[in-house]
């Protein structure tokens, strides 16, 4: 992200450090970590973290499929329960991490799709009072604008490739599902023609499909929004209590701190 958007935030939720990472769970990898505030270095140790990575409460968006709820340690453990777990004690205590709120952004089409690969926002804090419900209800609502953000330093570190007005039109036509035949009428061209743009169309965009085509040009990290898109159904909002998240399922080593 832009260096200036983890100093914002570090402004509106008070915290200690921030962490962005991109991680892929099933291969225990990430291929971005970006910590706030930068003059701290290299702080944390990815080998620890993956180590406890499925005994915590890390792994709760893994094992529930839930991308889109805000959480906090504290809906998982007691905190002498958390303060026994191996995350606490190889991870977070050696950095002075006492609490932790985090979210994912979506993991949409392009290259950081996948399974077990998610975008994710960690504020740390060290001893004293645990982030509130404010915390999490500002970041539900900043979640799809921080993803945007995300994607627009995407799209500045890898433009769109140079498509003519025509490539634009005949990918506007795929997009809408139809079919070569279609296409040349609407254009006016043959399908002869219409197969040429498209097998020129996939070099550029370094695709084999129509589909993937589509994917790369509107809705990866480096395309565009797709023009005039048809409405749909507003998306229901993610349901947090403030007594915290639904049981997650049950997992070795894991317990759900219950609240009276």
């Amino acid at each position: 992200m832009a260096p200036s958007l983890p100093s914002d935030l570090l402004g509106l939720v008070r915290c200690d450090h921030l962490l962005f990472t991109g991680s892929d769970s099933s291969r225990q990898v990430s291929w971005v970590a970006q910590l706030a505030p930068a003059e701290v270095g290299d702080w944390f140790d990815p080998a620890a973290g993956w180590k406890h990575y499925w005994s915590s409460p890390a792994s709760y968006p893994d094992r529930s499929g839930d991308l889109r709820s805000v959480i906090k340690v504290s809906d998982f453990y007691s905190a002498r329960q958390w303060r026994n777990t191996g995350m606490y004690r190889d991870c977070c205590r050696p950095d002075g991490v006492e609490h932790k709120l985090s979210l994912c952004l979506p993991a949409g089409p392009g290259p950081i799709a996948g399974p077990g690969r998610t975008l994710r926002l960690a504020f740390l804090r060290g001893p004293g009072p645990d982030f509130c419900e404010r915390d999490r209800d500002l970041l539900t609502v900043l979640r799809p604008h921080l993803h945007q953000a995300y994607l627009d330093a995407e799209r500045r570190r890898h433009p769109a490739p140079q498509l003519t007005d025509r490539h634009w039109d005949l990918l506007h036509l795929l997009a809408a599902g139809h079919t070569n035949a279609q296409i040349a009428r609407r254009l006016g061209i043959s399908e002869g023609t219409v197969r040429t743009h498209l097998e020129h169309i996939y070099r550029l965009l370094g695709v084999s499909s129509r589909a993937a085509a589509v994917t790369r040009a509107f809705t990866g990290p480096s395309g565009l929004t797709p023009p005039d898109p048809r409405p749909g159904p507003t998306p229901a909002r993610p349901r947090i209590h403030r007594t915290g998240l639904s049981p997650p399922p049950a997992t070795a080593g894991l317990s759900l701190h219950s609240r009276s």
